[in-house]
């Protein structure tokens, strides 16, 4: 079980000027006097849970940031003009044609799969690869999943109960019915997992997989499950793993495409590659009924 910390809401004190000078080439000599300063006008590096409060602030601030980069980013692409989009879509539809009329059987079969995902009460993933519920939101990585509550402004973190347990977590306000509770997926690291106030009007929380080679399909028991086959990773985010995860990470993904497409995946073109080399190098065999399981 995650012990987690509240902010107390400090009574009124005597403010003390802080005077440092920021230099970009080491920013860090900036927050070591920042921190010192702090630890000698308060008590907050006397608190047990400094290390996570400070941990939680940082990670958030690093979020938000990757946040607006993404969105900066989204911004910046140039739109095509009228003439070019049109050409493109023009484009579209001839392929759609021309592929409809070499396999007249491949629309039904899309629009039968739409209705078997349908029928199974999958979802489609949000871009974050997690689902966007009534109360709450959450997205994910293979590493971790951050969860995004909704809460009246000016909520303060002393009015926060969150209790993160192994396999279950249970979110909520004081005196008031949980938010969000429930069995977890799968097991999470509960002293790698921690919760935040953002701005006293969202609680943020962060769950750190156990398994970090899995996608998970829900948050908690009882919510639509999504697609897992339709999660796309960012890009960015392979460069920061080890080279054998990364090689794991991509292959899935290769494989979910491969899926979607009806085509073989990695394992199967290996197969049929060992046959053929086999057969190249045995023509005296008849192949002929031979089955790849």
């Amino acid at each position: 079980m995650a012990i987690l910390s509240e902010y107390e809401e400090q009574p009124e004190s005597v403010k003390t000027p802080f005077n440092a000078v920021l230099d970009s080439s080491d920013p860090l000599q900036f927050l070591q006097t920042a921190f010192e300063f702090v630890a000698r006008e308060t008590d907050l590096f006397k608190k047990d849970s400094v290390i996570k409060d400070v941990n939680a602030l940082v990670r958030s601030v690093k979020e938000k940031l990757d946040a607006d980069e993404r969105k900066r980013k989204e911004k910046a692409v140039p739109v095509a003009s009228n003439d070019v989009g049109v050409k493109s879509d023009n484009k579209r539809v001839k392929e759609d044609v021309s592929s409809a009329s070499q396999s007249g059987k491949e629309p039904v079969d899309q629009k039968m799969a739409e209705k078997d995902d349908d029928n199974k009460g999958l979802r489609a993933p949000n871009k974050g690869n997690g689902l966007d519920m009534e109360n709450y939101s959450w997205v994910q990585s293979l590493q971790e999943v951050n969860v995004t509550i909704p809460v009246p402004p000016g909520t303060k973190s002393r009015f926060v109960e969150c209790e993160i347990k192994k396999n279950r977590i249970k979110v909520g306000l004081k005196g008031q019915p949980p938010i969000l509770e429930g069995e977890l997926y799968k097991s999470v690291k509960t002293d790698d997992s921690f919760w935040s106030l953002e701005d006293q009007k969202a609680i943020a929380i962060l769950l750190t997989k156990q398994d970090q080679m899995e996608w998970w399909k829900f948050l908690v028991k009882g919510e639509p499950e999504i697609d897992t086959q339709k999660v796309e990773p960012e890009n960015s985010k392979l460069a920061d793993l080890d080279p054998e995860t990364r090689s794991t990470v991509e292959k899935m993904m290769f494989d979910q495409r491969q899926k979607q497409m009806g085509k073989p995946t990695s394992d199967e073109m290996q197969k049929q590659d060992i046959l053929k080399k086999f057969m190249a190098e045995h023509p005296e065999m008849d192949f002929s009924r031979a089955k790849i399981n």
